[in-house]
């Protein structure tokens, strides 16, 4: 999902003229659109979908690290154990 910069960055300016088309090469594209102001970022524009997709990665990738540090510092149950507090056999 990089940044294609000759097709992804787009003015305020164009985007007060063009919403639906900024808006449909994001959810075409599948990458955001980097709004500027005077030469600088100052917003993206991201189809639902890729944002609820992108969103979910993040949570995951929390858990894992989550869990990682859990393992660490030595927080871990045995299979059995596990499968004991759920009531699974």
């Amino acid at each position: 999902m990089a940044i294609k910069f000759s097709e992804d960055i787009v003015s305020l300016t164009d985007l007060k003229v063009h919403p639906g088309q900024v808006v449909k090469h994001a959810a075409e594209a599948h990458r955001p659109v980097l709004l500027t102001s005077r030469g600088r970022g100052v917003a993206v524009v991201q189809s639902v979908s890729d944002y609820e997709q992108a969103e979910e990665e993040r949570a995951f990738m929390r858990a894992v690290v989550a869990g990682l540090a859990d393992l660490e510092a030595g927080r871990e149950v045995s299979l059995a154990e596990a499968k004991a507090r759920f009531g699974l056999k």
